[in-house]
């Protein structure tokens, strides 16, 4: 099968046209072009992969955070980043090819994406062997159900053990799992500072300025950015250190709700939830579709579904994002 013809082909050809020149015009202002095999270390990705975002004659569509990354990497103009976001949301629309394999073959190998670790454990257990004698098969069947026996009672003595302590210590109800996964509310505030890139910086740059204070939201935690954090921080009695921790997030985060909201946190509040995968259109208006978008992404992580953007929901947001890139 071809690939994608006519504006189409156009668009992620021009995607990558842009990411070209990008990297083309880095070397200025005393600074060296990087290498590719260097930012494609600073994107966390491969440089055979960082080779076809930049090839026009052979382009792939780069994804949206890695555009976003090399924009602020590279330190392209301010002005070429919304055209490179819709060039990438055209580019993304683009069908991708067809695999040769149908798309739900799995090698005989493989242990399927959505398997419980019991599920792996007992494939593991039923899998070939190499051909042996019988006696040998069956000292290593009964020996392998034998450690899977042990690992359940022990498993099983655990649990009810941990329901005990929890009753008779605490006059409560019992736990529902001690195998349950930890809610968004017991994750941590990130800690965001000089040197960060992306969704960190960005986020308390736009926080900042809606606070009033006159910093660049240009993805980069550059000395200006620190600088007005200390000036934030002094003026709420912390310390002043430029550093974002769990006390100037929860003086720095803005509560959000359809009455109330400074453009510029809507902006933030926006921009985290588009980047949790939950698409939102980055107006800086709370609209009924970043409510709706707000709601789904607290029922997600098992939030209060109020459709305001309170600590707990921030915190969330921010423990949602992607890996932190720091230069």
């Amino acid at each position: 099968m071809t690939g994608p013809t006519g504006p189409d082909r156009e668009a992620v050809r021009a995607l990558a046209e842009l990411l070209r020149k990008w990297w083309e015009l880095s070397a200025r202002e005393g600074r060296p072009k990087p290498t590719q095999q260097s930012l494609a270390g600073r994107l966390g990705i491969d440089q055979t992969t960082l080779s076809r975002y930049l090839n026009p004659r052979h382009p792939s569509t780069a994804p949206l955070r890695t555009v976003e990354l090399l924009h602020t990497v590279l330190r392209a103009p301010a002005a070429d980043l919304p055209r490179a976001r819709a060039l990438t949301e055209e580019a993304a629309a683009v069908p991708a090819r067809k695999s040769p394999h149908p798309a739900d073959a799995t090698p005989a190998d493989a242990t399927p994406a959505d398997a419980t670790p019991a599920d792996a454990a007992a494939v593991v257990v039923v899998a070939p062997a190499p051909r042996r004698t019988a006696t040998t098969r069956t000292a290593t069947t009964r020996t392998a159900l034998a450690f899977l026996a042990v690992l359940a009672l022990g498993g099983g003595i655990g649990l009810g053990w941990s329901a005990f302590a929890h009753r008779a210590g605490q006059g409560g109800p019992p736990v529902a799992s001690a195998a349950a996964p930890a809610g968004p509310a017991a994750s941590r505030w990130p800690l965001a500072r000089k040197g960060d890139l992306l969704w960190k910086a960005r986020t308390v740059q736009y926080l900042l300025q809606a606070h009033g204070h006159a910093v660049e939201a240009d993805g980069d935690f550059g000395a200006a950015t620190a600088a007005a954090v200390k000036t934030f921080q002094a003026a709420h009695g912390l310390l002043a250190d430029g550093k974002v921790g769990a006390q100037t997030w929860s003086h720095l985060i803005i509560r959000i709700d359809s009455h109330n909201g400074p453009k510029q946190a809507v902006v933030a509040l926006q921009y985290l939830l588009n980047n949790t995968g939950t698409a939102t259109d980055i107006t800086g208006i709370f609209t009924p579709s970043t409510t709706r978008s707000l709601e789904t992404f607290q029922r997600a992580r098992a939030l209060p579904v109020t459709g305001v953007a309170d600590p707990a929901t921030w915190r969330a947001l921010l423990a949602s994002q992607g890996p932190a890139i720091h230069r």
